[in-house]
């Protein structure tokens, strides 16, 4: 197996094997994040964001810089064709003509699938909407393998908005994939998705936790039930503050334009604040991780605490673009282990549906309209379809999916 060529658009497109592969090179990428490689020669990485970035696009670019390669850099695309009205479609045939590697975030969800369908050079997706954020998921996991040791067995609450949160969305896939355990901590209405739920369930056999509060999750006896643990102390302990349950609480930001109301989002934000009183609760070994920025419900007071994982976490994401980038453009080739698992490829069999275009508003299909609505049947009756693009499911009728 090998990533020479390939696209990043989703977790889904990287296998176990291949994950743990890109880990151990990472490893090895981690003792020049202060020095040059100079393994890319002549290369050069286009980054190409619709959106703001710091962390994502100054990892990727300071990642092909380090390994001796040249960047083209799009921040602002304001200033480009794309004001104009340029496809996302024309603008990677454009692009491909200049750089050996695209990295994109839009806005759109499934805007990255038209660039890997469009581009014959690889694809990075650096954020689709509230789809995927894959790079993310990849250093995500590696912070929890570098500081506990593991993934499998190792139990993660995901809080905050989990509907729109790209971030939350790849790292319970990723979790799931590798036997994690997972809690789902969200205002009403902010819940992960139900399809990323269901799939979780139907592919991995895995159950989510899901709570409307830290409180509420907290105060639940089957939670602590689930986790059997030997020591009847620990037990005791564990049924009166089941957030020392966990060992990593990944936070994402409540965002206040979800809100018709402002004190409903300040109960909210309340909610979902780690504190150091809350911290105080919490495991001594536990992780608290972010995908950064933060607004208010990381509380500058705990920043000090070594439990604090997330300017760590950002870090981590040097080394893992290094190894990313470097094994896409063949510079660096990835051992995965023999008997290793296959990717999750595409599904074969798309279709058209007369009449029926995707129920998501924010899917790329909606607003580029040279794409055709391409769906992936799910279950047996064909009314549900999942779009190929962006991945939502969409009921039809029984007349149309007759």
């Amino acid at each position: 197996m090998t990533l020479v060529g390939r696209d990043l658009v989703s977790v889904f497109d990287l296998s176990n094997g291949e994950i743990e592969a890109i880990f151990a090179l990472a490893d090895e990428m981690a003792q020049h994040v202060r020095s040059k490689l100079d393994i890319a020669g002549g290369k050069l990485m286009a980054t190409i964001f619709y959106e703001p970035s710091t962390r994502t696009r100054l990892s990727f670019e300071a990642a092909m810089l380090r390994l001796g390669g040249d960047v083209l850099s799009c921040p602002e695309v304001t200033s480009t064709s794309v004001a104009k009205g340029e496809t996302v479609a024309d603008t990677v045939r454009i692009i491909e003509s200049y750089a050996d590697v695209i990295v994109m975030r839009h806005p759109l969800e499934g805007s990255a699938r038209v660039a890997a369908d469009y581009a014959s050079v690889p694809v990075i997706n650096a954020g689709d909407g509230a789809h995927e954020h894959p790079t993310q998921t990849l250093l995500d996991l590696y912070t929890i393998r570098q500081e506990k040791g593991r993934i499998e067995g190792v139990w993660v609450a995901l809080v905050g908005d989990l509907k729109h949160a790209r971030t939350a969305h790849s790292l319970a896939y990723g979790l799931a994939r590798f036997g994690a355990k997972i809690a789902c901590v969200a205002p009403q209405g902010l819940e992960l998705p139900r399809e990323i739920t269901d799939r979780i369930r139907e592919r991995y056999n895995a159950v989510t936790y899901e709570y409307r509060s830290l409180d509420e999750m907290v105060a639940d006896p089957e939670l602590v039930r689930s986790r059997k643990v030997a020591d009847p102390e620990e037990q005791l302990e564990l049924t009166s503050n089941a957030i020392s349950l966990f060992d990593a609480l990944y936070v994402t930001r409540v965002q206040r334009e979800r809100f018709t109301a402002a004190e409903q989002f300040e109960a909210a934000r309340n909610s979902y604040a780690i504190t150091a009183d809350m911290l105080s609760r919490a495991r001594p070994d536990a992780l608290v991780m972010h995908p950064l920025p933060r607004v208010d419900e990381l509380h500058y007071d705990i920043d000090a605490d070594p439990r604090a994982a997330y300017f760590r976490q950002a870090a981590y994401g040097l080394p893992i673009r290094m190894a990313l980038v470097a094994a896409m453009l063949g510079l660096r080739e990835i051992k995965v282990r023999r008997g290793a698992d296959e990717p999750e490829r595409r599904p074969a069999k798309k279709t058209t549906v007369d009449h029926v275009t995707c129920s998501n508003p924010r899917c790329v299909t909606t607003q580029e309209r040279y794409l055709p609505a391409l769906f992936e049947p799910v279950g047996a009756t064909g009314r549900k379809l999942r779009c190929v693009y962006c991945e939502r499911i969409t009921k039809v009728s029984q007349e149309a999916s007759a």
